[in-house]
Order: C-alpha cells, then sequence, then structure tokens
C-alpha cells in the first residue's frame, strides 16, 4: 500500500484521493468500497451501487465521488486529522469478491495562529539600561506551534508554554523573554505550525528618562552649618566692638576713670585759650 500526504486548513473542503477508478465500461454495482480512518472506524461504505454506512460524525460532511472513489470532507475539523484507508473490493462473484486496492492516504488539518501580539513590562531602569520582559501571544491555531524571535536580527531563546484542551484541540502560545536594553532595538516574534509562519516586529526603546534623586542633606551636616554660620555671625560681632574701641583710644587719653577721660576730650586746651586773649589785648 502507497501512502499519500494531503493538507488543508480548518474549515475547507478537502478530497483524499483513493487508489482505484471505475473505467467507463463499469458499474458501481460491481464494487463494494470502504473509507476507514486509523484502520478502525468505518467513515463510510458503498456495497452495489448503495451507500451502507456512515459515521455519524461525518454525517452531511462526508460524501464520494461515484467514479474515483474520491473521499470529500466539508469542513473540515481538527478531530478529521489522521490517516485514512481507501479499500476496494471488485463483485466478480458474490462469494468471492476480489480485493482491487488498498491505499493509505494521511490528512493533516492545520488552522492559521493568530497574528503574534507583542507586549512590554519595564522592571527597571536605570542610566545605562533599561530591564523589561517581553511576552509574545498567539492563539487558536493547530497543530502545535513553535515559537522564535530575533533582536537586531540575532536570533533569541524564549521560555514557551502551550495550552490546550486536548491533542487535537487548538493551541495557545505564549513566550516570554528577559532582555537588558541598552540602546533602541528591533525585535521580531514568529510563530510557525506546519509549514505556516505568522510574525510581528517592534521597535523597542530605552526609557530615556534618568533623573539622578537629591539625597537632603543629613542631619549632621545641618548642624555643623549652623555652628560655623553662628560662629562667623559672632566673630563679625566682635569685630565690631573692638574696632570701636580701637578708634575712641586714638582720639582720648587714657584717664583714671572714664567719666575724666569724657571730661578731658570734651575740654578746650588752655594754650589755645591764652593765645585768643592776647590777640584781644
Amino acid at each position: 500500500a502507497l501512502e499519500k500526504k494531503v493538507k488543508s486548513k480548518l474549515g475547507e473542503k478537502v478530497g483524499l484521493p483513493c487508489c482505484h477508478e471505475i473505467e467507463s465500461s463499469d458499474s458501481l454495482h460491481n464494487y463494494r468500497v470502504y473509507w476507514q480512518k486509523n484502520t478502525m472506524e468505518v467513515v463510510l461504505a458503498y456495497a452495489e451501487g448503495k451507500e451502507i454506512s456512515k459515521d455519524k460524525r461525518y454525517m452531511n460532511r462526508a460524501e464520494m465521488d461515484d467514479r474515483n472513489f474520491t473521499l470529500w470532507i466539508s469542513p473540515v475539523e481538527i478531530l478529521d486529522n489522521g490517516p485514512y484507508q481507501c479499500v476496494v473490493q471488485h463483485l466478480r462473484s458474490s462469494q468471492n469478491p476480489s480485493v482491487v486496492c488498498g491505499e493509505t492516504v494521511t490528512l493533516f488539518v492545520t488552522a492559521d495562529f493568530s497574528k503574534p501580539n507583542i507586549t512590554t513590562r519595564v522592571t527597571e531602569i536605570s542610566c545605562e539600561s533599561t530591564e523589561m520582559v517581553v511576552t509574545c501571544s498567539s492563539y487558536g491555531g493547530f497543530p502545535k506551534p513553535e515559537i522564535s524571535g530575533t533582536l537586531n536580527n540575532e536570533s533569541v531563546v524564549w521560555n514557551v508554554s502551550w495550552v490546550s484542551e486536548s491533542s487535537l484541540s487548538p493551541y495557545s502560545v505564549t513566550g516570554t523573554l528577559q532582555l537588558n536594553v541598552t540602546k533602541d532595538v528591533s525585535f521580531t516574534c514568529s510563530v510557525e505550525s506546519n509549514g505556516f509562519t505568522k510574525s510581528t516586529s517592534l521597535l523597542l526603546k530605552k526609557t530615556n528618562d534618568c533623573v539622578v534623586p537629591v539625597v537632603p542633606p543629613s542631619y549632621n551636616v545641618i548642624t555643623a552649618s549652623s555652628i560655623i554660620i553662628i560662629i562667623f555671625l559672632l566673630a563679625i560681632t566682635l569685630a565690631a566692638r573692638y574696632l570701636s574701641r580701637h578708634v575712641c583710644s586714638r582720639c582720648c587719653k587714657p584717664q583714671d576713670s572714664v567719666e575724666e577721660g569724657v571730661k578731658e576730650c570734651t575740654k578746650t586746651p588752655m594754650s589755645s585759650k591764652v593765645t585768643s586773649e592776647t590777640s584781644s589785648v
């Protein structure tokens, strides 16, 4: 038996080819045709030109071409994914039907993932760099995807997690990455599944806010500054008093008491008085 592969997207119509085609001189009434899935489940069966069996899951979704026995499925579901076998028998006699062919064809069902969504969360900022967590997520696709990324065209490794109800259910995928951004960089996230890839790009910018906090002076600094200012003011006051006394001592002779000193300074000199009287005579 030869194995063939057919790919189809979720919701589309797909045809699975069989290994035999009826000649124009022959009739479907002379054949038995079985379409089986996983060699156990009978999708549908024909005998002597009539449909004799059909799986309820394929009801109103599957039909067979009566000339080349192609199995058509529409719309395709993820559960349709897997191997199918077409078995054809020719009824030369009802007691001794001969097997004409048996062929396996594998259906690969794919579902497109959503366009990756990139989000960032800043965890720490410094003057030199910005620490951030980058998250890339996508959902609704099948089969299980791979996630990759580039930073300025250099590959990066993700911490990836997948969510799915079962092995035959749509997947959601999330990748996280911790970055230390020292300058503006170009970032790309890609989600690939069964040969189909979707990507999103984002320009990551280093945060330019770099404010150095003003540290208030300590208590010791304030105390020392206050003492210096007080000493400076006292020095100025003492210096002013000293200068005023020094000037007074130069214009007055020292006396026994302050009161006598004041009188001596204010008394008119004797020589000046005698000279004045002589001039009058």
